[in-house]
């Protein structure tokens, strides 16, 4: 019964986050979900009460992954090398699964996001995320390189638009970009070179 009704819930998800990422969030009703899978509303109900649940599920899932990599990294010495691997096992996170479809529906639904508590979760674990990139230096180059590293991965998903690209081609893409961004951090230069002008 357990396994059917993880399956359940896992199938409401994804036709959910299709409807979500086809027509919006906010234009995207339960009924529409519930008619999608040809179950009832009562059925749908059962796992989950309303679309920010959905939302949050989504989320969650994400928040987890991010604070095993924040724990991972807070346990490495800060150095280039902590940070390269980090980065490359978020872009692992962000490549996996239904990752490249969940982003798709946060890029676009952004103002819906701001207003849920989910999405302000969310952006609070990004935020550790970049701080954990650029541990060992605190200038304000390096929390926006690290931030801006992040984003070359999650940008490659809407912002590389060459037809045909595999998705190992975008996360290479995507981890090239990011590490000239990290390279600069803990540098001596770079950090001299970053206070007022």
């Amino acid at each position: 019964m357990k396994a059917s009704t993880g399956g359940t819930r896992e199938r409401i998800k994804a036709v959910a986050l299709e409807l979500f990422t086809e027509q919006g969030y906010e234009k995207t009703s339960l009924r529409e979900i519930a008619e999608r899978l040809n179950v009832t509303k009562a059925a749908l109900y059962y796992h989950f009460k309303s679309k920010d649940e959905i939302v949050t599920s989504f989320v969650v899932d994400r928040v987890e992954r991010i604070d095993a990599l924040v724990d991972w990294a807070e346990s490495q010495p800060a150095t280039r090398e902590t940070r390269r691997e980090l980065i490359a096992r978020y872009a692992d996170v962000m490549f996996t699964d239904d990752h490249p479809s969940v982003m798709r529906f946060f890029e676009q639904n952004q103002t819906v996001l701001k207003n849920l508590a989910a999405g302000q979760q969310m952006r609070g674990r990004m935020m550790r995320l970049a701080t954990a990139l650029c541990r060992g230096d605190d200038s304000p180059a390096a929390q926006l390189r690290a931030a801006l590293s992040l984003f070359a991965v999650h940008s490659s998903w809407f912002a590389v638009r060459t037809p045909h690209i595999t998705d190992a081609e975008r996360r290479k893409i995507a981890l090239d970009v990011a590490d000239e961004l990290l390279a600069k951090i803990g540098e001596p230069d770079a950090r001299e070179g970053a206070g007022p002008r």
